[in-house]
């Protein structure tokens, strides 16, 4: 008789590949209407940015000895950086015009409509945020699995 903890695991199993064979739209893009919208999701990045200062902050503070901290302190980092390249790519968002960046070949192919401008430059490099929020996940990741094997090393000594 099979186990249900094995049904358990097929299933999961035949869902993911089910998701990867038959992908559709990830919606992870979200547009805010009207402008209650962006100013709640700003006012987000500005109290999310607040916090991981804080949380640094209080790392540095308690002086934790192990290298899970460390990359705690990585993370919080790299997602400051993150969300002050986000905060600034929705502001200066809010001065681009609609044919100012083209995506003839779709979003991946997008390119600046001449003539050049500072503020069209902004935008485009602000919407490059991966370059920070990549390395922090890593990041947060290293620093899990090191905290992690800290405790289980102390479980079994």
């Amino acid at each position: 008789m099979i186990h249900l903890r094995k049904i358990k695991k097929i299933f999961c199993l035949f869902l993911l590949t089910a998701f990867l064979v038959f992908p559709n739209q990830a919606l992870a893009l979200q547009s805010h209407a009207a402008p209650e919208g962006i100013y709640v999701h700003q006012l987000v990045h500005i109290f999310f940015l607040a916090a991981l200062c804080y949380l640094f902050w209080d790392i540095r503070r308690s002086s934790f000895p192990s290298k899970g901290w460390r990359f705690l302190q990585i993370f919080c980092i790299f997602m400051v950086l993150w969300n002050i390249v986000a905060f600034t790519g929705h502001w200066v968002g809010e001065s681009i015009e609609a044919g100012d960046i083209i995506k003839d070949g779709g979003y991946l192919s997008a390119k600046i409509a001449g003539p050049i401008t500072a503020t069209k430059l902004i935008y485009y490099f602000t919407k490059l945020d991966h370059i920070f929020s990549v390395p922090a996940m890593f990041c947060l990741y290293l620093c899990l699995r090191s905290l992690y094997v800290e405790i289980c090393n102390r479980v079994d000594s």
